[in-house]
């Protein structure tokens, strides 16, 4: 038996260090090689770091919240030699044999750096680009991952060879993942990859194929089991909760929006009763199965076409380069509750789209932040973000600004209330808009224009589609 250190590799981009989300793993557990060891976060991403090698775990390093600096000592492992072995020759290759002409003095084999899957799960947010955590009213944190296509390699591959003689399939710990949930058999996958790697388009095409004869029975989507009950909590008692990872991300960066940026909020009174009978109209004519349109594609709409007039609002402040960068094209926040915390999912050009594409890619990259299936380019670059509690929208909000942008545009339940209409009362569906505005670069009066204008839009949405 040999002792394995396996130190945190060089997880790319710049990384220098880690936090530990959770380990997977405790000292005298048994895992195969592929499995995975622990979940770090960078500020990028969250990385979900495989075990290089079969074996025992002997100890590890760093309990969740702590930092660890990329090289240092992560998990120690007791493995046969002749596995160890063949996991440095895999990874250190001719260069470990050059090496090791020297004075011989270590004969710990070198950890070979995993191919860690990089996984979407969970930054959220916070890190988008460095994009950041905003509030979905609120606060909505913007986060950056990259998820689950591609799935990134960090470090080396393992040969072929290596491969062969393991007998394991050539994939990474997030495809093998997607194929457990989903039931899928990866041995019946042809890979494309180096090597034979499966690779997701592989797995997405093994997908299809098996989908397109038949539908797919309800099954998979199995109603979760209910939560067990807490354990009733003793009256004056206190539970102490670590903030780590992408709640110690959000903290972070709602810190640093609310200290340096000087909001200015306007909230308005909208009357979208015509809004909502065109809504209604629309629905009537989906296919069956398709969702329902709400109002976040209308807002979205109303609000490309008014951002045209207010450039200033489509913008990013470079601090470091003391510069507002106006974009030209809309690249829209969408702010996204998930699991794991606030994120804001992006829909890129959004200019470009229809009502109906615009809804279903709110929709879909909604969804694959929610099921931490989006990838790096869907949780970061926005320009600007909308940001909406449904039906717990209240009356009035104050949203954070997603840095580094300079407004977000926050949206109130709607409700029919009796209002004065041509001198009469009538009943009206009424909504709020609560946006919020960096007064450094946005002046009070463009803010409430930019609002009247988007107002005008919705209340009369016809104008919406008219081109200018």
């Amino acid at each position: 038996m040999s002792r394995y250190v396996f130190k945190l590799p060089d997880l790319g981009e710049g990384t220098v260090e880690a936090e530990i989300v959770g380990w997977r793993v405790k000292p005298g557990d048994t895992v195969a090689e592929d499995d995975i060891l622990v979940e770090v976060m960078t500020e990028k991403a969250a990385v979900e770091v495989p075990a290089p090698v079969s074996g025992r775990v002997v100890s590890t390093t760093g309990a969740p919240g702590d930092t660890v600096p990329v090289g240092a000592e992560l998990i120690v492992l007791e493995t046969d030699v002749a596995s160890a072995t063949a996991a440095g020759a895999a990874t250190v290759g001719k260069g470990t044999a050059a090496g090791a002409s020297g004075n011989g003095a270590s004969a710990r084999p070198v950890a070979a750096p995993p191919a860690a899957a990089v996984s979407a799960a969970t930054v959220s947010a916070a890190v988008a680009s460095a994009a950041a955590a905003s509030a979905a009213a609120m606060p909505a944190a913007a986060v950056a991952g990259v998820g689950d296509e591609p799935a990134a390699a960090v470090g080396a591959a393992v040969g072929s060879e290596a491969l062969a003689r393991s007998g394991r399939l050539a994939t990474s710990p997030a495809i093998r993942r997607r194929a457990h949930e989903a039931g899928i058999d990866l041995r019946q996958v042809t890979g494309s990859g180096p090597n034979g790697r499966i690779v997701p388009k592989d797995l997405d095409a093994y997908v299809a194929r098996r989908a397109a004869p038949t539908p797919l029975r309800a099954a998979p989507k199995a109603v979760p089991a209910a939560r067990p009950e807490a354990p009733p909590v003793p009256p004056g008692t206190t539970q102490e909760i670590k903030v780590i990872g992408v709640r110690r991300l959000i903290a972070q960066r709602l810190s640093e929006a609310k200290r340096n940026i000087p909001h200015f909020a306007y909230v308005e009174e909208l009357d979208i009763t015509e809004l909502e009978s065109l809504r209604r109209h629309l629905n009537t004519s989906l296919p069956a199965g398709v969702p329902a349109l709400t109002y976040l594609p209308f807002l979205a709409l109303a609000l490309i076409r008014v951002l045209r007039d207010f450039p200033q609002c489509n913008a990013h402040y470079d601090a470091v380069r003391g510069v507002i960068v106006r974009y030209s094209a809309v690249h829209l926040g969408v702010a996204t509750q998930t699991p794991d915390g606030l994120k804001v999912a992006v829909v890129h050009d959004a200019q470009a789209r229809t009502l109906w594409e615009l809804a279903a890619e709110m929709r879909r990259v909604s969804e694959a932040a929610r099921t931490n299936k989006a990838k790096r380019e869907e949780l970061s670059g926005s320009t600007i973000t909308i940001t909406s509690l449904g039906k717990l929208g209240g009356i009035v909000s104050t949203p954070i600004i997603n840095s580094p942008e300079v407004a977000i545009v926050g949206v109130n339940r709607a409700l029919e209330r009796p209002v004065v209409l041509d001198g009469a009362i009538t009943i009206r569906r009424m909504m709020n808009l609560s946006s919020s505005f960096d007064h450094r670069f946005v002046d009070g009066y463009d803010a409430a224009a930019m609002i009247q204008a988007l107002k005008e839009c919705l209340e009369h949405p016809a104008t919406i589609f008219i081109s200018a």
